[in-house]
């Protein structure tokens, strides 16, 4: 990473403040990953009226880490998915060909 191409943000996730060095193109997103954790923060500490932050944020955690095997699965069973229909117009493409 190009120094030119990093800068210094806060955030704060949890009440707590953190200093990071980030690539500029990557700022409005790591600002919007921020306000996601402390909206859902805020929601579970009222649903399920928690006040440590740390059982919070693994709950959040658990959540969240759920949902990206999902989205593995997901992907890797349409990449699947693909292939096969990509192997199938291969094979037709061939049978034509050679015609």
């Amino acid at each position: 990473m190009n120094e030119t191409d990093e800068i210094k943000i806060n955030v704060v996730i949890a009440e707590r403040n953190f200093r990071l060095t980030i690539k500029k193109a990557d700022e409005d997103k790591v600002i919007k990953a921020a306000e996601m954790l402390n909206e859902r923060v805020k929601s579970y500490k009222q649903t399920y009226n928690y006040r440590d932050y740390q059982d919070l944020l693994s709950m959040i955690s658990l959540q969240i880490a759920t949902l990206n095997v999902k989205y593995e699965n997901d992907a890797a069973y349409k990449d699947q998915f693909l292939e096969q229909k990509l192997d199938e117009i291969s094979v037709l493409l061939s049978e034509n060909i050679d015609s």
